[in-house]
């Protein structure tokens, strides 16, 4: 019987996203928390949390490539929605306001 040599790929990100989360991670503060997220369907976010607060996100099409994203980068370090994390956000008023939707304007 002939064995099943079937070799399971290793999820990449793209270019673009490895770019992208690397540009944040420099240019907010040489380090970040990353949190990927399951979007279903659409796939994955990962939330990134710079060391001076700001946030920002990359999508990829699945967790196993949101993980291998956060492997990827330098200064990238997986973490999970704990007290600590959602502490280091630093979201402003402008912001809070333009995530409320229109009857908060």
């Amino acid at each position: 019987m002939a064995e099943d040599k079937t070799v399971e790929k290793q999820p990449e990100p793209t270019a673009k996203a490895i770019a992208t989360a690397q540009a944040f991670v420099r240019e907010h503060g040489e380090s970040a928390r990353a949190v990927v997220e399951h979007l279903g369907n659409a796939g994955a976010r990962v939330v990134l949390v710079g060391a001076d607060g700001a946030f920002g996100d990359v999508l990829v099409p699945d967790v196993a490539t949101g993980t291998a994203l956060v492997e990827a980068v330098d200064g990238l370090d997986a973490h999970d929605w704990d007290a600590e994390t959602t502490a280091a956000l630093k979201i402003g008023a402008a912001h809070r306001r333009k995530m409320a939707g229109p009857r908060a304007r």
